[in-house]
């Protein structure tokens, strides 16, 4: 049995490999190309191997290599290989050495790798929801100049039809109204770019029967059910409700010492897009379910509203895991 240990970077990537015993056979440093992979693996093949790289932003694409040269290939948690293997002295082979020793042991805590379906379908949740960020950066533009020459809008939308027919009347300086033309235009394209993959997201979720279940959660529409359903993907992985929260990063921190136990702020560790829809659409089911209603009351007035938006989104969370875990829809 071979044992490859591979710590990847931007460009390149340095591998380790070691037989049952430990001993190290081979170590180098090669370019992340299927040319360079291809040469390494090549004694690999008639012998059962094993790889493990960790969860890096380049991760798909190596992980998708090595799936046909090796026999199987492991996704290393980051955070918690680093809690088992810290050192103190720290370069690319120390790294890749460890990695293939934890692996040759099995002490790799291993990272779900979701399969390519739901890959593609994260990336064009993610993809959608960057281009509505910076077009919300765009707009803040607007506003700026707005705020800089003392004019305020008087509708609450300045971007709907009446906002900007409101707009084209506003006199200010020539630059600005250079910069508040500019911005419109921008702002027109991106609204061209994200309508199209909003349709997309929006025929693939009245297609999928576990994002009418979650749609049935006050605050949970089409883009933000087909985000719970990509981020997660398969649910069955957590044996419980609370493991879902955990790996949404909504559970608060513990610190116990002494017999003294204490929560602190949440821990922000798992998916950070997951936590942010959640939270996102905490704020609208507060307003439209007297259930999280009631929640968000009751929490916002001993611990403040951000303390209370928190709480719904976790019970929210919760919800999801118990409606698909039993194919019902959500009653008040």
């Amino acid at each position: 049995m071979q044992y490859y240990g591979i710590d990847i970077h931007k460009k390149y990537s340095t591998y380790t490999m070691v037989d049952e015993q430990g001993n190290i056979m081979n170590q180098g440093k090669i370019d992340n190309s299927i040319e360079a992979f291809k040469e390494v693996f090549r004694e690999a093949s008639g012998v059962n191997t094993k790889a493990v790289i960790e969860s890096t932003c380049n991760w798909y694409y190596i992980h998708d290599l090595l799936e046909g040269m090796v026999d199987e290939v492991v996704i290393a948690h980051p955070l918690r290989t680093k809690a088992i293997a810290s050192a103190k002295v720290k370069t690319d082979k120390i790294d890749a050495t460890t990695l293939a020793q934890l692996l040759r042991a099995d002490l790799i805590p291993k990272a779900y790798i979701a399969p390519p379906v739901i890959r593609d379908l994260r990336e064009l949740l993610r993809y959608r929801a960057s281009m509505v960020r910076i077009r919300t950066k765009v707009k803040n533009k607007i506003h700026a100049i707005l705020i800089k020459n003392g004019i305020n809008s008087p509708y609450s939308d300045l971007f709907g039809k009446r906002g900007r027919e409101w707009l084209a009347t506003v006199e200010v300086r020539p630059v600005y109204l250079l910069a508040i033309n500019g911005y419109l235009q921008l702002i027109d394209f991106l609204d061209g770019q994200i309508k199209p993959v909003t349709r997309e997201i929006d025929l693939m979720a009245k297609d999928n029967p576990q994002a009418k279940l979650l749609e049935t959660i006050p605050g949970i529409g089409h883009y933000s059910a087909m985000l719970i359903l990509g981020e997660v993907g398969d649910f069955s992985r957590f044996p419980s409700a609370k493991h879902l929260v955990s790996y949404a990063g909504l559970n608060p921190s513990v610190h116990s010492s002494g017999g003294i136990t204490r929560y602190g702020r949440i821990t922000k560790q798992g998916s950070r897009w997951l936590r942010w829809i959640m939270v996102e659409v905490a704020s609208i089911a507060t307003r439209h379910s007297p259930k999280l209603g009631r929640l968000h009351s009751r929490v916002a007035y001993k611990h403040g509203h951000n303390t209370a938006k928190i709480a719904v989104a976790r019970e929210m969370i919760s919800l999801c895991y118990y409606l698909l875990k039993k194919g019902e829809s959500y009653k008040e």
